[in-house]
């Protein structure tokens, strides 16, 4: 099947980004994967940024478990997961783990998620809890698409309406929506990981970092970075979002990604 040029007029294509970028952060699912699997091209893009000494973070609602391999073993300077709850650096053999909330709010946090939990499972059919919740510390995540059969945006809304009645955030991934109880996102503790890490400044981040995304959670950051960029899939939720990237690609997922990739590898000197 030939690939589709999704070019939207409210967003610039990739071809016009003219710029550069130390730091690119990314989310994960659908972004970087195509139907749940990181494809050849994605992950040859990650070791080609990283090759030439650009940062790459993933920031993404996937949990701890998760993390903790991806910040050991895939060529990045670092991770952010469960929409912002932690981030976990691997550096000179050493892993940093940082967390938004302490133990004691974490398990308290669980017994409020917990009774979510029993309300969305009996009050939306079909809906169940993500397979990785084991591998979870601060979220609930519920499954809408990745392993059940996909519901309908108003099921996906219900979900969305349980936690947000609960007093929880709550956001809409292209799998998943994710609860939590903190005031925190993905870019709050993008920006806590830049500065701890790298101490870079919010101000500095918006001229030195950029971001891909493909899905309503991945709004704030395409908000407040100015080299904000999609996958062509962006448009299966273009209705939706508010603040859209500046710069779209023409392919979807992990092609798209590997386009914005090259895109970048050619500004850089």
């Amino acid at each position: 099947m030939p690939e589709e040029n999704f070019y939207n007029i409210e967003m610039k294509n990739i071809r016009d980004f003219n710029s550069s970028v130390q730091f690119l952060l990314t989310d994960i699912d659908d972004t970087l994967t195509d139907d749940g699997r990181l494809g050849p091209e994605a992950y040859e893009s990650l070791w080609k940024l990283h090759s030439v000494g650009i940062h790459v973070i993933p920031v993404t609602g996937r949990p701890a478990g998760w993390c903790e391999m991806i910040a050991r073993q895939w060529p990045v300077s670092g991770v952010v997961g469960e929409n912002g709850a932690f981030y976990f650096r691997y550096h000179q053999n050493r892993m940093t783990r940082h967390f938004a909330l302490d133990e004691k709010t974490r398990n308290e946090n669980q017994k409020k998620l917990e009774v979510i939990r029993r309300e969305v499972l009996t009050q939306v059919s079909g809906a169940a809890v993500a397979s990785d919740q084991f591998c979870r510390m601060f979220d609930l995540a519920i499954d809408f698409c990745e392993d059940v059969p996909a519901l309908p945006k108003s099921e996906i809304q219900r979900i969305l309406k349980i936690f947000e009645q609960a007093g929880a955030q709550a956001k809409v991934s292209s799998i998943h929506v994710n609860g939590w109880f903190g005031h925190y996102n993905k870019l709050s503790q993008s920006l806590e990981f830049l500065q701890n890490e790298f101490g870079l400044s919010p101000t500095s981040a918006k001229h030195k970092c950029g971001f891909v995304g493909d899905s309503p959670n991945d709004e704030p950051m395409w908000e407040f970075f100015p080299h904000g960029f999609a996958v062509a899939n962006i448009n299966n939720f273009a209705a939706e979002i508010i603040h859209k990237p500046t710069y779209v690609a023409n392919h979807r997922g992990g092609k798209g990604f590997a386009e914005i990739a090259e895109k970048i590898l050619s500004l850089t000197k």
